[in-house]
């Protein structure tokens, strides 16, 4: 009986898991993972909608793992990978021999370099991350984020929910420098001022200590800043360290083809921890750390697995949620030339991002609640469609997108 094993027990790895059974495998499947629990979604986590959450939201319950014959191992971490022998050795001195393997191993965040090990500096990856920095977001406390992206500026919105005095250090010009347009960006910090977060832009930080129970912020221009808790939200590596010592080939993260094939035979990976060329910018390579892509991949890789040989095709899509705002983006707007404007309400609105030849290649939205899911979507179609529309029918609120896509 074939043994098909996944390592790492999150959204890729779980429905991965899920897939295989789904599209008929039969054979035996085990589903690794480091943490204690069972798999959980990650985005809650930085969300003010589960501020008050003290369990992670599930992905399945965990006897849907044997209804389904998908052995779980949790705690255990991936120690060793030999792919001449189709081995996998655990923590626990435990060896697996499979048939097919998918490293869906994730990555983790970046440690800010020199940091004292200290609880009252941290950063957020898994459940318990975040009950400790619910912990400490309380009134009277001062928690300052290094780090003006996406995790950053949504526990900026938490911490503030909770009561809790919030500065935020961004080392560029302004927050979500990359990836998302200005204008957006400048509305959300003007949202977060407002709120009372305290936003410093452009300033390089000198030491980052634990002092008398205090983190303590040393700016390079002589400030001293002091927090009872200090969140560390630079970005996140792939965890590659599995796949590198086997000698997978490392690209920005495990590289795969667009079967999601590593390169070694029967080897597969997905997810955060895998780039991968996408045909609609031409085969660029990339790395996507997102819910959905990690939901995508994971039952992309199970489909090839199989030996479907399906292609990576859809567009890349991401939302933050910050106070009553939602941002969405569907596409990269990276080598956009012209961006229009289409108006969609109070507060709401969306910026189409076009490249040289007039190509749709981005779309990015704000707006209260759910104002700019739909348009969103439907440019995400025209993106997919590699559509050329006109400038002035996208910015046009009274014409429809989908009369856009019809043609």
């Amino acid at each position: 009986m074939a043994h098909f094993v996944i390592l790492g027990a999150g959204e890729c790895g779980a429905r991965a898991a899920f897939a295989l059974r789904e599209k008929g495998f039969d054979g035996e499947i085990t589903l690794v993972g480091a943490e204690p629990l069972h798999p959980y979604e990650r985005p809650p986590l930085s969300k003010a909608a589960s501020a008050d959450a003290s369990d992670p939201k599930f992905i399945a319950a965990v006897e849907k793992y044997a209804e389904n014959g998908i052995r779980l191992l949790t705690g255990l971490e991936a120690r060793d990978l030999d792919t001449a022998s189709k081995t996998v050795t655990l923590s626990d001195g435990a060896t697996l021999a499979y048939d097919k393997l998918l490293l869906a191993t994730g990555a983790a965040a970046r440690a800010f370099p020199g940091a004292s090990d200290s609880p009252h500096i941290r950063s957020l990856r898994t459940h318990h991350d975040a009950a400790a920095l619910r912990e400490a977001m309380r009134p009277g406390k001062h928690i300052a984020i290094i780090g003006g992206g996406f995790i950053g500026l949504e526990l900026a919105a938490t911490a503030r929910l909770l009561g809790a005095d919030v500065t935020v250090i961004e080392g560029l010009e302004r927050v979500l420098k990359r990836g998302v347009p200005e204008e957006i960006a400048h509305l959300l910090t003007e949202r977060h001022r407002a709120e009372g977060v305290d936003i410093r832009c452009g300033v390089s930080i000198a030491a980052l200590t634990d002092e008398g129970g205090k983190a303590v912020i040393r700016l390079s221009g002589g400030e001293v800043i002091e927090a009872d808790l200090a969140l560390v939200g630079i970005g996140a590596r792939p965890n590659v360290e599995i796949a590198e010592s086997a000698g997978l080939t490392i690209e920005n993260g495990i590289a795969v083809d667009n079967h999601l094939q590593t390169s070694a035979p029967d080897v597969f990976a997905a997810g955060d921890c895998c780039s991968f060329p996408l045909p609609i910018y031409g085969g660029r390579r990339v790395r996507l750390e997102s819910w959905r892509n990690a939901q995508e991949q994971g039952t992309l890789a199970a489909a090839n697995m199989l030996g479907v040989g399906q292609t990576v095709s859809s567009v890349p899509w991401f939302w933050s949620d910050q106070y009553d705002m939602t941002l969405q983006i569907s596409g990269l707007a990276e080598g956009a030339v012209t961006h229009h404007r289409r108006d969609l309400g109070p507060g709401a609105f969306i910026l189409f991002h076009l490249d040289a030849g007039g190509r749709l290649i981005a779309a990015s939205g704000i707006g209260p609640g759910n104002a700019v899911a739909r348009d969103i979507r439907l440019a995400e179609m025209l993106i997919a469609a590699r559509a050329h529309p006109d400038p002035a029918a996208l910015a046009a609120s009274d014409i429809k997108l989908k009369s856009l896509l019809a043609a």
